[in-house]
């Protein structure tokens, strides 16, 4: 198929377009170990939640607290033993790493900000209405499933959907632009017939007055 016979008329491939890396390898399932893998640790954390009624600080609590413990017992037990301390990475934060994170941070927030701050006073009005439409949409969702749910909900969708996409990019982007072209007409069709009516009534009415 050519370019003009993709959606949106795009030259790049799905692995391109997802940056063409490991995350696009992932997402792609040209890892299909690791994609696997994320899916099931993901489906047993997902069970833990459900079925234990844990809730994520006190799992993460639990989770850390049974980790100090055994490298506790296994540090004092190695040098009652004289045996090897366990064996840990150096546990530290470059200035640099501190330094970039801050950065991102602060440009995502002053973005933010600035545009909270068009939007307060009233700078841009399309603005305003697309994120009034994703907040209600966000709070439409969360309103229906919990948190946990829907964050392994779309981890699900995020590795099936464009893999599934790309198998089938061919069938799927022939009947998307038919099913856009048909729309198309359609629209075409009633605006001919009725709206066109519907303002040249509206222009008779306004001349009569």
């Amino acid at each position: 198929m050519g370019s003009s016979d993709r959606l949106f008329d795009r030259q790049r491939t799905v692995h391109e377009i997802l940056g063409g890396g490991f995350v696009a390898d992932v997402i792609l399932w040209r890892r299909k170990n690791l994609t696997v893998g994320i899916l099931l640790v993901t489906l047993a954390v997902w069970l833990v939640f459900e079925r234990s009624g844990y809730t994520l600080l006190s799992l993460v609590s639990s989770v850390f607290l049974l980790l100090i413990a055994i490298l506790f017992s296994w540090a004092k037990s190695a040098a009652i033993l004289n045996r090897p301390a366990p064996p840990l990475p150096e546990l530290h934060l470059s200035e640099e790493m501190v330094n970039e994170v801050a950065t991102f941070i602060r440009l995502r927030v002053n973005t933010l900000l600035s545009v909270s701050q068009d939007i307060a006073l009233g700078k841009d009005s399309r603005l305003f209405f697309k994120v009034a439409a994703y907040l209600w949409l966000i709070s439409f969702v969360g309103g229906l499933t919990d948190f946990l749910t829907l964050g392994y909900t779309s981890l699900v969708v995020i590795l099936t959907v464009p893999a599934l996409y790309e198998s089938f990019e061919d069938h799927i982007d022939k009947y998307v632009i038919l099913a856009y072209k048909n729309l198309h007409q359609l629209y075409v069709k009633l605006n001919k017939e009725y709206v066109s009516r519907v303002q040249k009534w509206i222009l008779e009415k306004k001349k009569l007055s």
